[in-house]
């Protein structure tokens, strides 16, 4: 058994400190320091649900948990703590696997000093992981100095940019997009939810298609029909969805990128994970939640048909209790940060379970 500990990049973190602390903390952060002079309450708000959402990155990435791996207390460090974090690579010990992980666009916060700090990185055997979410290999301009340094790509679904000619032959690549950021089984499953349905959805997305969409589910479903829709949210509100049978879940046609436009979100993942029975448009691309409705996992309607979008509902309310736990399930066994990640980690490492 190899020993391993994940070091989290994120740049809501200063120096370098133990995942455990940081969570002990984060509900207590002032944030205001973070934000321009005069940010208001939507924007202090928007900021909250991202340092709290990849709060609960790092939450999983601490519980990590794979037979070859002993996974020593996960880490998290910030801009202000990677010239200490550099200093001590030298420390790490010849039998220790240890993994600097990043997420989303956050390897463009870090600026010029990107290729280096992850040259010397890999010159202490720091292996690099890189969990990008979307798109990028196409859309992040650092990823051309990244590339070459990574161990691990987690990437959407759509094939990677150009910029991606620098990663190494030996580079573990997974098309994974999307999942959900909670520790499996962390919600236990509700037996016996209310018979309604929770829309979970974003202010940015309300464009007139949704609003018709909810407008027609209120009519139809009347008090069997709650909206969610002030951007997202927040993490400490997320358990209590359990009460509900049937998450809704939009797409994001709303995005003017080519790759968002016709995927989907994390919202479905972590529905499904909560034990809600998720009904999902039929989006122009994302073939994975194609294959999860063709096995039963999600409920999914075709774009802009009411009629299609009523009946996926009323099929999700009617789902047994038995189809409802193999949903969750599958979700929390299959489709969250950590496994994910650790079965990438593995492969790169050439374990296998």
């Amino acid at each position: 058994m190899c020993d391993a500990r994940v070091i989290f990049y994120n740049p809501w973190a200063d120096a370098r400190e133990n995942i455990a602390t940081y969570l002990g903390r984060l509900p207590n952060f002032d944030l205001s320091a973070r934000l321009t002079s005069g940010a208001d309450a939507p924007l202090r708000r928007m900021a909250r649900l991202d340092c709290d959402w990849y709060g609960e990155c790092a939450r999983c990435f601490d519980s990590l948990t794979y037979p070859a791996f002993n996974f020593q207390p996960g880490w998290l460090v910030g801009n202000a703590g990677l010239a200490d974090f550099a200093g001590q690579c030298a420390q790490k010990s010849a039998g220790e696997a240890w993994w600097f992980v990043f997420m989303g666009q956050h390897p463009e916060k870090i600026g010029p000093a990107l290729s280096a700090l992850c040259a010397h990185l890999r010159h202490h055997g720091v292996r690099i992981a890189y969990y990008a979410f979307d798109e990028a290999s196409r859309t992040m301009p650092c990823f051309a100095a990244l590339a070459p340094h990574l161990d691990v790509l987690i990437h959407d679904e759509f094939p990677l940019g150009p910029a991606a000619a620098g990663l190494r032959a030996d580079c573990i690549t997974r098309h994974r997009s999307w999942v959900a950021n909670v520790v499996p089984f962390a919600v236990p499953f509700n037996e016996n939810p209310e018979t309604k349905i929770v829309f979970l959805g974003s202010q940015l997305g309300l464009t007139p298609h949704r609003h018709r969409q909810i407008d027609f589910l209120r009519l139809t479903f009347k008090d069997r029909f709650i909206a969610h829709h002030d951007h997202s949210l927040s993490v400490a509100d997320r358990a209590g969805l359990s009460r509900y049978a049937v998450g809704f879940c939009p797409e994001g046609r709303k995005f003017n990128t080519p790759a968002m436009a016709g995927t989907h979100t994390d919202r479905p993942f972590w529905s499904g994970c909560l034990g809600l029975v998720p009904v999902s448009e039929n989006s122009a691309h994302g073939g994975r939640l194609e294959a999860l409705a063709d096995q039963g996992l999600i409920r999914r309607y075709a774009h802009a048909d009411l009629p299609s979008l009523r009946a996926a509902c009323e099929q999700a309310l009617a789902t047994s209790g038995v189809e409802r736990r193999q949903i969750y399930d599958h979700f929390n066994q299959m489709e969250t940060v950590g496994p994910v990640l650790v079965e990438a980690l593995a492969a790169a490492h050439h374990f296998t379970a």
